[in-house]
């Protein structure tokens, strides 16, 4: 049994796309800019919240101006709106129940901006079911940089090969191997499609949260 699980937020632990969307859309609509609909943010996110509000606007707008005015508008929204549809994938509860009674620790590495992955995380699970939460943090790379898993192992104190990382992403492969962890899970249960995950290297895949412990247990 490995010794720490590190999953992604959005797409993996808990389904927010739909507060993520309706805070953007507002946003969008405020500034007389054309909305999307659900489905097209699941392709949004997934680089930090800088990057959705950039992929968000028109091509022709994407203006570094632009982008910085209306993620602080996006932010403030999206601060009030956070848990308002935003719930657990189903089995996520009783799975990291499970690793806690196996004695394994538990970590959350988002591109999420920290306020907001410390607030959904405690929020929908409780302050001590996770033993380190890490969202996007002042002058640290977003994934796939590899810096917050290094900085994760760092804290629990644990090597690359005790680590298990889950995600619904490419950009999460991508950090977990970047990071020197192999043993990772892609979550088909995501916003992603199955494919982007196998393509980026995900040679483990779950298709629901059960799986990354039967998938790992005996690892």
């Amino acid at each position: 049994m490995k010794k720490l699980y590190i999953f992604d937020l959005d797409g993996t632990l808990v389904n927010s796309i739909g507060d993520l969307a309706d805070s953007m859309n507002t946003v969008l609509e405020r500034n007389g800019f054309p909305v999307h609909d659900v489905e097209a943010y699941k392709f949004f996110v997934g680089n930090g919240t800088l990057k959705l509000v950039e992929r968000a606007l028109p091509e022709d707008k994407r203006t570094q101006e632009m982008i910085v005015r209306l993620h602080e508008e996006f932010s403030e929204v999206y601060r009030d709106n956070a848990v308002r549809k935003t719930v657990p994938y189903e089995g996520i509860k009783e799975l990291l129940g499970a690793l806690k009674d196996r004695g394994c620790k538990l970590a959350v590495a988002s591109n999420k901006p920290h306020e907001f992955s410390v607030k959904i995380t405690e929020t929908l699970f409780g302050k001590d079911v996770f033993d380190v939460i890490y969202g996007k943090r002042e002058g640290v790379p977003t994934k796939p940089s590899p810096e917050i898993m290094l900085d994760i192992m760092k804290d629990i104190g644990v090597r690359a090969d005790e680590c298990v990382h889950s995600g619904d992403s490419a950009v999460d492969i991508m950090t977990a191997k970047n990071a020197g962890i192999d043993c990772v899970v892609g979550c088909t249960w995501g916003f992603r499609p199955r494919e982007e995950l196998t393509q980026a290297g995900a040679e483990l895949l779950a298709d629901k949260a059960q799986d990354i412990l039967t998938l790992t247990e005996k690892l």
